[in-house]
């Protein structure tokens, strides 16, 4: 199982190559994606996305926020700001998500590599 980042999603949407979007493809083929919440909610919040499409998105098994959730993103949060990195609230929320439920996350946002080194988030691709 793997989760996807917004921009991931949004390329794969937008038919842009990568390795990326290829991965994701294969993966949806296969039924081993999980959706973030945040990266729903920032999916859904394209006032052009097709009715169809956000249907579809909702439909994809949801990776659960469990309980300290909120904590410890603000501590991972903190951990990569304090290293001097780029640190935006989503990319930490959708990073803890993953790393609570120790779920991979494919991406295309050089950004995560924070979180990969400030608390082993485990990255599908090495950017």
């Amino acid at each position: 199982m793997i989760a996807a980042d917004t921009s991931t999603w949004i390329a794969f949407l937008e038919g842009s190559g990568g390795a990326d979007t290829r991965l994701l493809d294969q993966a949806l083929g296969d039924h081993q994606v999980l959706m973030v919440p945040v990266v729903l909610t920032e999916l859904l919040s394209d006032p052009k996305l097709p009715a169809n499409v956000s249907e579809t998105l909702s439909e994809l098994p949801m990776l659960e926020i469990e309980p300290g959730y909120w904590q410890r993103a603000g501590v991972l949060r903190a951990k990569a700001i304090a290293k001097r990195r780029k640190a935006r609230l989503g990319d930490a929320l959708i990073a803890q998500s993953c790393i609570d439920r120790g779920t991979p996350l494919l991406t295309r946002d050089r950004d995560f590599r924070a979180f990969a080194e400030a608390a082993d988030l485990d990255l599908v691709l090495k950017l």
